[in-house]
């Protein structure tokens, strides 16, 4: 995987395809209207361009209240600096998880693992808005990852994405998250 597009692409993607957001998009049928006809993002140009799965469960559920120093001992095996609302910064988990040594054991493995899948959900799949943190949910999610594999991920990914694009027509919106390279 090449990683996500540089900033600049998105910005350039935001103020390209969303100048005339309220235009364009269509809430009701999360579709584009051009002058040459109507157009969507579907789950099969997810799967076309990602190739996750579709079938399988939803990744559905929201945490109110949890010790998310607890989970990340638990699942990452070690406590972040700053926690700030569930959300972590992507440069500490990159400096945490940079490389797993030769001899590491299965359990820091399977913890360096749980660390790149939510590096590749926070930077690329369903990024946060300041593309620099990452939501501890999707942590949750890594618990098995033979549970994980079952979700349908490309359905979260298409959801955040038309969550955004709906949200995007709002006047006072000017920036949107998700994973940005369905929109080329």
């Amino acid at each position: 995987m090449t990683g996500p597009p540089s900033p600049l692409i998105q910005i350039t993607y935001e103020k390209r395809v969303f100048a005339r957001g309220d235009d364009r998009w269509r809430h009701k049928t999360h579709t584009f209207h051009l002058p040459c006809g109507e157009c969507t993002i579907t789950l099969e140009d997810v799967h076309l361009q990602l190739g996750l799965p579709v079938d399988g469960d939803a990744i559905t559920g929201s945490v109110h209240s949890t010790d998310w120093g607890a989970i990340c001992y638990e699942l990452l095996g070690v406590i972040p600096d700053n926690i700030n609302g569930g959300r972590i910064e992507m440069g500490w988990l990159r400096d945490t998880f940079s490389k797993p040594d030769d001899d590491s054991t299965e359990l820091e493995k399977i913890r360096y693992a749980r660390a790149y899948i939510l590096q590749i959900i926070g930077d690329y799949l369903m990024s946060d808005l300041s593309r620099n943190l990452v939501h501890l949910i999707w942590l949750l999610k890594l618990v098995d990852f033979r549970a994980a594999g079952e979700f349908s991920w490309e359905s979260a990914v298409l959801a955040t994405l038309y969550r955004e694009m709906c949200g995007v027509t709002r006047p006072n919106k000017a920036k949107i998250r998700g994973y940005l390279s369905l929109l080329q």
